[in-house]
């Protein structure tokens, strides 16, 4: 009868038909690849690095960047060329750097350059140009090459070490780390994904059509992200761009994963290629979907955030997982209804030779058999391991770093900056700006120039020898002699600081300068690059804060309704913490083993938001397997046989998602380098630890309960078709 049944439905879909549609798919995903491919190289145009377009309006930085112009002319940003020698620099020295800031003047992008000015202690000079950058990032940074290409060129003192340091120049260095990010990445990332493809399946021909799939769901998210960046809609930068690559490519791998999985299950029962699409289909539909709209869930609670960087992430990350969502149900199960069991050569499955472990033989058989008969031994070991490891958490220092380890590696912006605090004022080149009323400048001005750690004050006029470049002034009278420029009602006031404006001392040093200039004016706000970093560390603190408890009861309902239980989806809530805790516990040891343990606030809220929606993509595949083999086996039996079917994929799955992490530490960018760690590190614990033995085990520990309230909890037995207990 059910032979029949099957046979009737399969003769309602015409054969030209079954030729139609996944022909169809193929050609708009090739269409898709052609208009995607080549925006790979584009994206990098509407990509921005510069932090403060990334804070929140309300912040004080933001609203001092957005003045900024007014006061000082066009959009522009200082490179600092800094030289120094072991002894004192002579006239002859001074006039060759006379000569290499005059050719630095007349470079294209090169708006103005202040005179050169000798240090104190007679053994280093500086020049500060004031550099276009009202174009593009790429713009601003070959600006930067050409004046490091002409102080490389020129004929400098003896025994003289020099760099060009700055805004600019650090600008240049992230750009120039970022740079890989199209090819290299990408590359490391495929290349590993494909190698494990190769290794789970044992096929010259699938690892392709899944590796295409997930490339062509790259090309679609590519696509769609670009053109919206472009049209101001999303504010893109180098870390959202990486983040997606890697999101992209491992999600549409494990997507892949599963429906393979399901289909080669099908090809085992099925001899027409047609019903097993169908079969797999019906069997990944709902885990797939479910666990991908998990994961955009999670994802679009980064709207919550202060940061405008975080902001955008959610939706543009949850743009390349709904392309990987599109691309696993329609491109890969085409691709394989077009190659059949030949995908599978040489152990393509038949009814006859389904490919199958047979029962209690196998890996998955053996960890089954053990989470059987020790479930409480097993649980009870597993948590303590996590637990264990989850210790390391006090070492965890996420209260941000200084931009100049914001590169890893070499950035001769880093070096510079190390010249310039060695003979000039920490601050030089970098002022902190105070925004005050016209009336209450000299009250202002007073206040700033009396905190410890303030160099000296300037006020920008239209008499300013170079614009935003405060450069000395005379200390009885730092601002009296000044015409000051006015811009609705208020003045800017440049305060160079004694230390380095990325320094922990520079962030006190403003702090306090926020407290005595609000107590002469509340009407006074303080920004520039140490007030910028502040505030987007303060805001990155409070996301945390907000973002991480929405996220958790976000998913924790999610989780109720696809499983219709309580009990398991507060299970599946709670392991899923404890592993990530692990890994940020594991992770925060091994990068202070590397002498990196200081992170940017961030990092553990990405890894959070990434390792929980992740960590329950797993959790489906494995608990949406488990309760239909319970409906069908009871409870025990249909933990264990779920346990068994999944736990190749899912790892599998895990594997790929960590080598996909791991890329990301191939490019010299901090905060990408330990995102990598952790959540490489906390996708490979929960798919070997928290999927495979702890879950099964409470599982098997709490029993029928598991499923409580639904009708799967209230006894053992199984479902008969009509829902109802045998």
């Amino acid at each position: 009868m059910a032979t029949s049944s099957r046979t009737s439905s399969t003769r309602r879909v015409p054969t030209w038909l079954r030729v139609l549609i996944p022909a169809v798919l193929i050609l708009g995903w090739l269409a898709a690849l052609g208009l995607g491919g080549p925006t790979f190289g584009r994206l990098s145009s509407v990509v921005s690095n510069d932090q403060t377009s990334f804070l929140p309006a309300s912040a004080d930085s933001t609203e001092v960047q957005s003045l900024l112009p007014e006061f000082l002319g066009a959009d522009e940003v200082p490179a600092i060329v800094v030289l120094a020698t072991e002894g004192e620099l002579d006239e002859g020295d001074l006039e060759q750097v006379e000569q290499l800031r005059q050719e630095i003047a007349e470079l294209e992008g090169v708006v103005e350059v202040s005179p050169v000015i000798p240090s104190d202690d007679g053994q280093a000079a500086q020049v500060v140009a004031l550099l276009d950058g009202s174009g593009s990032t790429e713009e601003l940074t070959e600006t930067v090459e050409a004046v490091r290409l002409a102080l490389e060129e020129a004929e400098l003192p003896a025994g003289a070490t020099a760099a060009v340091t700055g805004p600019a120049g650090f600008s240049a260095d992230i750009s120039a780390a970022f740079a890989g990010i199209d090819g290299i990445l990408l590359l490391v990332a495929l290349g590993a994904v494909l190698v494990i493809l190769i290794v789970v399946y044992r096929s010259p021909l699938l690892p392709i059509l899944v590796l295409l799939t997930s490339v062509a769901a790259l090309c679609l998210a590519i696509l769609v992200v670009f053109l919206l960046a472009q049209a101001g809609v999303l504010t893109l930068s180098g870390q959202t761009q990486g983040i997606l690559f890697i999101l992209v490519v491992g999600a549409a791998t494990d997507y892949g994963l599963l429906y393979t999985a399901r289909y080669r299950e099908a090809l085992g029962q099925e001899r027409s290629r047609w019903r097993a699409t169908l079969q797999a289909l019906r069997g990944s539909f709902e885990p797939i979907i479910a666990s991908g709209g998990t994961v955009i869930a999670g994802l679009l609670c980064l709207l919550l955030s202060d940061l405008v960087s975080n902001q955008q992430l959610g939706p543009v990350a949850a743009i390349g997982i709904a392309a990987a969502i599109l691309a696993g149900l329609t491109l890969l199960p085409a691709l394989l209804l077009a190659f059949g069991r030949v995908a599978f050569w040489p152990f393509a499955p038949t009814p006859e030779r389904p490919r199958t472990k047979p029962e209690g033989k196998g890996l998955w058989n053996a960890v089954a058999q053990l989470v059987d008969r020790r479930a409480r031994a097993v649980w009870i070991a597993s948590a303590l391991v996590l637990g264990v490891g989850a210790v390391g958490l006090v070492q965890l220092q996420a209260n941000g770093v200084p931009s100049s380890e914001f590169v890893v590696g070499e950035s001769q912006a880093r070096d510079g900056q190390e010249l310039l605090s060695a003979h000039y004022p920490g601050g030089s080149g970098s002022p902190t700006q105070i925004l005050a009323p016209e009336g209450e400048l000299d009250a202002v001005a007073e206040a700033a120039a009396e905190v410890d750690g303030v160099d000296g004050v300037a006020v920008a006029s239209e008499d300013s020898p170079a614009g935003s470049i405060p450069l000395p002034v005379d200390p009885a009278s730092p601002f009296a002699a000044a015409t000051p420029t006015v811009v609705e009602g208020q003045v800017l006031i440049q305060a160079t600081l004694v230390d380095a404006p990325d320094s922990d001392a520079a962030q006190e040093t403003v702090r306090e300068l926020r407290e005595r200039v609000a107590a002469v004016t509340p009407d006074a706000i303080v920004g520039g690059p140490t007030a910028t970093a502040i505030d987007t560390n303060d805001a990155s603190q409070r996301d945390r804060a907000l973002i991480i408890p929405v996220v958790l009861a976000v998913i924790l309902l999610i989780l109720m309704a696809l499983l219709r239980s309580i009990v398991s989806a507060v299970l599946l809530i709670a392991t899923t913490v404890l592993s990530y805790g692990t890994a940020l516990g594991v992770g925060a040891v091994i990068l202070t083993a590397l002498g990196v343990p200081a992170m940017d606030p961030s990092v553990p809220l990405f890894a959070f938001v990434f390792l929980v929606a992740l960590g329950v993509d797993y959790n489906i595949f494995l608990m949406t397997r488990v309760r239909e083999e319970v409906g069908r086996l009871g409870h025990r039996e249909g933990v264990l046989r779920g346990l068994r079917v999944t736990g190749g994929v899912i790892t599998s799955a895990g594997v790929v998602l960590a080598a996909t992490f791991a890329a990301l530490g191939v490019i010299p960018v901090l905060f990408l380098l330990q995102l990598a760690i952790i959540v490489a590190l906390g996708v490979l614990i929960d798919t070997t630890i928290v999927r495979s033995l702890l879950v099964p085990a409470l599982a098997l520990e709490i029993g029928p309960r598991t499923w409580w309230p639904s009708r799967l909890g209230r006894e053992g037995a199984p479902l008969d078709r009509a829902g109802r207990r045998s």
